[in-house]
C-alpha cells in the first residue's frame, strides 16, 4: 500500500528521534553566562537550566542585602533567558530548519 516510502519515512523517524536525542545530552554540556549590574554579578548554566557558577564581585558585598539579592535575580533571568534561545538555536540546527507548529518548543 505505501510500498517503499512508509519504510524510509520510518527510517528518516528514527534517525530524527536518533539526533534529538544526542541533541538533548549535548545540551547538558553547553554553557551559557548571563549577568547583571555591567557583569558585577555573572551566573554560569547549562542550556538545560542546571547552575554551574555564580560570581559575585567584591565591591557588591558591602552593599544592601536586598540590592544584591535583585542582581542575582536579574543575572540568573538572563542566564536563563540566554540558555532557551542557545538551545533553541542548537535544536534548530538539529532540524535544519524544519518548521514545527506554533507553540512547540524545543527541547520538549
Amino acid at each position: 500500500m505505501f510500498g517503499g516510502n512508509m519504510g524510509g519515512m520510518l527510517k528518516q523517524v528514527q534517525k530524527m528521534q536518533e539526533n534529538m536525542e544526542k541533541a538533548q545530552k549535548e545540551l547538558e554540556n553547553i554553557e551559557v553566562e548571563g549577568e547583571s549590574a555591567g557583569g558585577l554579578v555573572k551566573i554560569t548554566a547549562t542550556c538545560k537550566n542546571v547552575v554551574k557558577r555564580v560570581n559575585i564581585d567584591e565591591t557588591l558585598l558591602s552593599e544592601d542585602r536586598d540590592m544584591l539579592e535583585d542582581l542575582v535575580a536579574a543575572a540568573l533571568n538572563d542566564t536563563l533567558r540566554k540558555a532557551e534561545e542557545k538551545a533553541a538555536e542548537h535544536m534548530s540546527e538539529l532540524t535544519n530548519g524544519m518548521q514545527l507548529p506554533p507553540g512547540m518548543k524545543m527541547p520538549f
